[in-house]
């Protein structure tokens, strides 16, 4: 029972921190570790549990979607599917230790654009006189969605960082105006990825567990995405960088301590 508890817990706030900025497969992630999935097992399973609750996020925000620059939503979705599902096949095919260990530096990355994005894009647009949309096309935008896709469907953690940094530095978008979209595309690549899970994966070899964060996950997604909503743009901006600064250090110092 102290188990199912955890875990329930963990689902509700990773649903909601999902929710709001990302990050919630870090607290996912080690809860189903901590109730005795292997670690590969857990990855499938936190993305399975998940999905839910990001999908429930989603259609809290449905009349909200706008395109991507000059991308449109139904094309960018495609991508987000395709590229979670091969991330998913990587996952169930490849070791996962070269590619972890390349994550902190990841999140360090986005952080970094994160906090500057706004700003660099604003200093390249003075510099070259030409607007942030001019310079990142709809082709880049696919390419750059493609490759965080498969990210996301391999590991998934921070993807919804990520996928805001992109978009802030290549398109100039403003970050909280772009949440909605940042939770469908991450909808996209989970309900992707855990469709081949659930046919080939250790996902469900427990099944009680998966199902307990399922139902956390939901609820933290529809309370996340509602409080969301209703955050200052300013204050939603701080959130979402303060997860991913947090995010960073804690996997720098989970790094530090599996070396």
């Amino acid at each position: 029972m102290p188990d199912i508890a955890l875990v329930l817990l963990a689902g509700a706030v990773a649903g909601t921190m999902n929710a709001i900025g990302g990050g919630g497969t870090f607290v996912a992630l080690p809860a189903l570790v901590a109730a005795g999935l292997p670690p590969v097992a857990a990855n499938a399973a936190s993305t399975v549990a998940l999905a839910p609750g990001a999908v429930a996020s989603a259609w809290v925000y449905r009349r909200e979607l706008a395109p991507v620059g000059e991308t449109s939503v139904s094309a960018l979705t495609a991508i987000s599917v395709t590229g979670g599902a091969l991330g998913a096949v990587l996952l169930l095919v490849l070791p996962s230790a070269s590619f972890g260990a390349a994550v902190p530096w990841l999140l360090a990355f986005a952080t970094l654009v994160l906090a500057y994005g706004r700003r660099v894009s604003r200093a390249l647009s003075t510099a070259t006189g030409r607007s942030a949309e001019a310079r990142m096309s709809s082709r880049a935008v696919l390419v750059a969605q493609f490759l965080l896709a498969v990210y996301g469907g391999y590991f998934g953690g921070a993807i919804g960082i990520m996928l805001l940094a992109v978009w802030s530095i290549g398109l100039g978008l403003d970050t909280a105006a772009s949440n909605p979209m940042r939770i469908a595309q991450v909808s996209a690549v989970n309900l992707s990825a855990t469709a081949l899970f659930l046919v080939a994966s250790d996902a469900l070899r427990t099944p009680l567990v998966v199902a307990t964060m399922l139902a956390g996950g939901v609820a933290g997604g529809i309370a996340g995405a509602h409080l969301a909503r209703r955050l200052p743009a300013r204050l939603l901006r701080g959130t979402i960088l303060t997860i991913a600064v947090t995010m960073t250090v804690l996997y720098f110092l989970r790094g530090t301590r599996a070396g």
